[in-house]
C-alpha cells in the first residue's frame, strides 16, 4: 500500500498521552508524537537480529532460574544449619552435604523434598 513503517519507542510517546489509558488516547498520542519533527524512530530489526535477541533472552531466563533454584536450595539447607559459600561455583559442596547419608545433617523427608540436587551440576 506504499506506507512507510516507522517504530516509535513507548517512552517517546508517553509524554503525549493526555488522559486515561485506552486505545483512542494511545492512538492520538502516537499520531501526535509521529508528527513531531524532532521525533527519533527506532530502527527495524532483521529476522537475524530478532533471533539473536531471543537467544539472549532465553539464556538470561535460564540463568535467573538457576540462580533462583540455587538460592532456594541454600535457604532450605540454612534452615538445618548448613551454610556454604555463595555462588553457583560452590553449589557442588552443598550437593555433597545433601547427598551425604552417613552424617545425616538433613532429615530424609527434607532431603527428598529438595529433589535431585545433582541436577544443578
Amino acid at each position: 500500500m506504499g506506507h512507510e513503517v516507522r517504530l516509535i519507542p513507548p517512552q517517546y510517546v508517553k509524554p503525549f498521552v493526555k488522559t486515561d489509558k485506552n486505545d483512542a488516547t494511545d492512538a492520538e498520542a502516537i499520531c501526535e508524537a509521529a508528527m513531531r519533527p524532532t521525533m527519533r524512530f527506532a530502527p527495524i530489526k532483521s529476522a537475524e537480529q530478532q533471533a539473536v535477541l531471543s537467544l539472549h533472552r532465553a539464556r538470561d531466563l535460564m540463568v535467573r532460574r538457576r540462580t533462583m533454584l540455587i538460592n532456594a536450595l541454600r535457604g532450605h539447607c540454612g534452615a538445618f544449619g548448613i551454610i556454604t559459600s555463595v555462588g553457583a561455583c560452590n553449589i557442588g559442596k552443598l550437593i555433597d552435604i545433601i547427598e551425604d547419608h552417613e552424617d545425616k545433617p538433613i532429615p530424609e523427608l527434607a532431603r527428598s523434598g529438595m529433589g535431585n540436587a545433582s541436577a544443578f551440576d
